[in-house]
């Protein structure tokens, strides 16, 4: 029995920006993916919301989905997510809304507790100089799905009879609790916040309370995950993520090395042990080696659904990945009883 054939297998894109591109060119790249994956089989396609941040040209998720929903025809489009601390409830629910109108029955609404972003960002996002806190969050969502559901007293035009699908998206426990109690889907951050992700699922599962939305608990897990024909290859194009991922963490967020460049990076003895201690919890490899670590994974968790997120310098190689990774997944024989399984 294989895991990776018979789960959902989804999107989470981040419109990456590379030294040799720009945003156009990023944004149109991520057109031309969601295109593409759609044709074979994932399920669903989700914008990341990313800001102040160079290599990354999804800051306006919303604007994202409306128009990769409009380039494609059957793929769910959705947040991965809106951060709602970022945001008044009722602008997303008026954003969000009007997707559901324009798209009905093809959006989802990945919802995040944290800012995603540094704190001068967020009190800019925010337009306040007050102190930055997530605690108000339970309020902030209830008033969110509040007006969706018709129970506020304003009307977010034209939210209500247009809900999208909502999602609670974490990398700790107290999202998974959250979406447990609510009885809502829940989607770990497993490809940056790896070792908490069987704590929270458990969480989420020993909290979850059904709902009108679902009746059991729906985990869906995000991995970053790179394929290629070969393991070499695969390790080659791993390099400018691994890069940026260490620039962030200095403090330096830049624009995507290319290949050549994150390979010709005077790395230290302490940067290695940094790239190789991110690399260890992403899957990466020939095909092979990726269906291994993925039925590993898939039997860890035991998630519902697989999100991939797949962070390359070359569109060819991210397109390739998504490919071979379909080819692994038997897309082509299971994508039509996916979509009529899944209603998540």
């Amino acid at each position: 029995m294989s895991r990776l054939r018979d789960v959902p297998l989804s999107v989470l894109d981040l419109a990456p920006v590379t030294t040799a591109t720009d945003a156009r060119t990023a944004l149109r790249h991520t057109r031309e993916l969601a295109q593409r994956v759609e044709a074979l089989g994932y399920h669903r396609f989700w914008l990341a919301e990313h800001h102040n941040m160079p290599g990354i040209a999804s800051s306006s998720p919303t604007i994202l989905i409306g128009h990769v929903a409009d380039a494609t025809t059957t793929l769910r489009v959705g947040s991965g997510g809106v951060m709602l601390p970022n945001h008044p409830p009722l602008v997303v629910a008026e954003q969000f809304g009007t997707l559901g109108a324009l798209h009905p029955g093809r959006i989802d609404l990945g919802i995040g507790r944290a800012p995603g972003t540094d704190q001068r960002t967020a009190r800019a996002l925010r337009r306040t100089s007050g102190p930055l806190s997530v605690d108000d969050f339970p309020q902030q969502l209830g008033e969110l799905i509040g007006y969706f559901d018709g129970t506020e007293e304003l009307k977010a035009m034209p939210a209500e009879g247009n809900k999208p699908h909502v999602w609670l998206l974490g990398s700790s426990g107290y999202s998974a609790q959250v979406a447990g109690l609510l009885g809502l889907p829940f989607a770990f951050a497993h490809h940056f916040s790896a070792e908490n992700t069987l704590p929270a699922l458990a969480l989420y599962r020993e909290r979850f309370r059904p709902s009108q939305v679902l009746s059991e608990p729906y985990a869906m897990v995000c991995a970053s995950v790179i394929v290629a024909e070969s393991a070499e290859h695969a390790r080659y194009i791993s390099g400018p993520g691994a890069l940026a991922f260490l620039r962030l963490r200095a403090g330096r967020p830049e624009p995507l090395a290319t290949n050549a460049e994150a390979a010709a990076y005077p790395y230290t003895d302490l940067d290695r042990l940094v790239v190789e201690d991110r690399l260890s919890t992403q899957v990466i490899g020939d095909p092979e080696q990726v269906r291994a670590q993925l039925e590993q994974l898939l039997d860890d968790t035991a998630a519902d659904e697989l999100m991939v997120t797949t962070m390359v310098a070359e569109q060819s190689d991210r397109v390739r990945s998504y490919e071979l990774l379909a080819e692994l997944a038997e897309l082509s024989r299971s994508s039509e009883r996916v979509k009529t399984e899944v209603e998540v």
